[in-house]
């Protein structure tokens, strides 16, 4: 199984910045010590033309160049500098890698991405390039897949992916997420699902089943793009949910089982994670990467005491 990781292309941060660039190193060095089964592979950067399948021209040079402004700028929460751009080029090349791994092993991993809030002419939220949209389209134009599945768990709602995709019939969003957490003016996904605060295992998992059975009733895709967010994690300090680890590879277990019992080619990102110890997101990332290697390996899929810490 194949998991492409950007790390190495570290965007320079102030001190005391909340974006916890260190997980996906600290992912990476984790995969490559436990799981020797994972081909850890580095991406290739996205060119401008793959990026302006879903992001304006304009808006990809002015970020290339530099030229935002600084409430742009400020909207990203990231400082530009030329590793920002390689990083975000990198990283949805990943997810667009991770597809056409997908496609050939069943199962194609980004161990970043997830920039569900970057929309076609603006970045926000820590993102710059929305991989998925990226990855669908381009998907689309290699006769890979007519239609894609975004399956959207991370703890905050995929804005940027719903009002790039909301013309796009190809293309069906279904985001889960915090209904009180950011962003705070949320866009119409095909499916959303928007929960209260201290939201547990069971309401969540129940949630999750009514709507994979509510999408597997309304639409046949080729492909399903998942994100598996770390951030409904109960100690999660962005994320208002309390789900345990378990709950989250429950989580993660049902995604899998969806795509397997459809005969779907499955790539998954990893999206947020803000742990108020690093190693918590790191575990359920981790958690998640070992998943879909079990579910490669077993058809049958993983039982959950196999897999929970």
């Amino acid at each position: 199984m194949d998991a492409f990781y950007s790390d190495r292309f570290v965007l320079p941060l102030p001190a005391g910045h909340r974006f916890p660039m260190q997980k996906y190193r600290l992912l990476r060095e984790r995969i490559s010590q436990a799981l020797p089964e994972v081909r850890l592979r580095e991406p290739e950067p996205l060119t401008d033309a793959a990026l302006a399948v879903a992001h304006c021209p304009d808006y990809i040079r002015r970020l290339v160049c530099g030229d935002l402004s600084r409430k742009e700028m400020m909207a990203i929460g990231f400082p530009w500098s030329p590793e920002m751009v390689e990083r975000s080029r990198r990283s949805a090349g990943a997810t667009v890698m991770a597809c056409r791994a997908a496609f050939r092993d069943g199962i194609g991993i980004n161990l970043a991405g997830g920039t569900h809030h970057a929309y076609s002419d603006r970045g926000e939220g820590f993102c710059c390039f929305n991989d998925a949209v990226i990855a669908a389209r381009l998907m689309r134009q290699e006769g890979l897949a007519a239609r894609c599945l975004i399956i959207d768990l991370d703890v905050h709602q995929g804005n940027g992916t719903a009002a790039m995709t909301r013309d796009d019939p190809n293309i069906f969003a279904f985001s889960m997420h915090g209904a009180e957490n950011y962003p705070f003016v949320k866009e119409q996904s095909d499916l959303d699902i928007e929960l209260p605060d201290g939201t547990s295992d069971e309401m969540y998992l129940m949630s999750l089943q009514a709507a994979l059975i509510q999408i597997r009733n309304q639409f046949s895709p080729d492909l399903v793009i998942y994100l598996a967010g770390a951030d409904p994690f109960y100690d999660d300090r962005l994320g208002r949910l309390a789900l345990s680890k378990p709950g989250l590879l429950a989580r993660d277990s049902q995604v899998m089982a969806f795509a397997r019992d459809l005969g779907l080619p499955l790539s998954i990102a990893m999206a947020g994670g803000y742990g108020r110890n690093i190693q918590d997101t790191v575990d359920i990332h981790f958690q998640t990467v070992n998943c879909a290697l079990q579910y490669k390996n077993d058809k049958s899929g993983p039982s959950e005491a196999s897999l929970s810490y």
